[in-house]
């Protein structure tokens, strides 16, 4: 029996090389993105816009705390606070981490029970996130009220470099107004998501097309973001 001529044929799924497999993988990047919406693509650009800025805040910030000549203040010391007679030193900035993180966990059970149109289990979540970041946002004004009556401001403090207190006041501030428009935006969007708006297609600031719930996840986008800024700021000012 005559042997059959073997054909070689080449697999439509084999990989291409070099300049097409940079072209393709691009494609590829391209068709990814091409449809997300226009709301979640300006979020995303915001916050990459943000990043930008609070990256040059910490960036200054550390600058400043290694060339300066005069001993920085310890934070165990400037964030302790006296409980019982006992001093606890960082326990406010403890219950404050945990607060935000514990939100950011609401938040995106939030975004779930959106997806699944429950909107009741949505607005209360956005609800209790919303507490959250009120909660923080109060426990930072008690910590600078407590900081000012100690002698802080922005040019001089009683424990050392007077850089502290200007570096200190303008990243922790610039992050708590992100918090407190997050809990305004968290409080309107949940509003909407309680009576319906979202199902019912009623027109208004923030209301997407009928059906969808998306404005619940470009929010936690928002305050994710927001979380995780903090988790660099704590890092840089509590334990460094």
């Amino acid at each position: 029996m005559p042997d059959t001529p073997l054909i070689r044929t080449q697999d439509a799924a084999t990989p291409t090389s070099g300049w097409h497999s940079l072209v393709s993988d691009w494609s590829s990047d391209r068709h990814a993105f091409k449809d997300v919406s226009w709301g979640k693509a300006m979020m995303w650009i915001f916050l990459l816009s943000d990043t930008f800025i609070f990256g040059c805040f910490l960036l200054s910030y550390m600058t400043v705390r290694m060339s300066t000549t005069t001993p920085w203040p310890n934070p165990s010391e400037v964030f302790a606070l006296e409980i019982a007679g006992t001093n606890m030193p960082l326990i406010l900035i403890a219950i404050m981490t945990f607060v935000l993180i514990t939100s950011s966990g609401t938040m995106a059970m939030a975004v779930n029970a959106g997806y699944r149109r429950n909107r009741r289990a949505a607005a209360l979540l956005m609800l209790v996130t919303a507490l959250f970041g009120a909660a923080f946002v109060g426990m930072q004004a008690f910590e600078w009220s407590k900081l000012i009556h100690e002698g802080v401001r922005p040019w001089e403090n009683p424990w050392g470099a007077a850089q502290f207190g200007s570096t200190f006041f303008m990243i922790t501030g610039f992050h708590g107004t992100h918090v407190t428009i997050g809990v305004i935006f968290l409080l309107i969007v949940a509003r909407k998501v309680w009576r319906g708006d979202f199902d019912s297609g009623r027109k208004g600031f923030f209301t997407s097309r009928k059906g969808r719930y998306e404005i619940v996840e470009i929010t936690g986008l928002y305050w994710h973001f927001v979380d995780l800024v903090w988790v660099f700021i704590f890092a840089f000012f509590y334990l460094w």
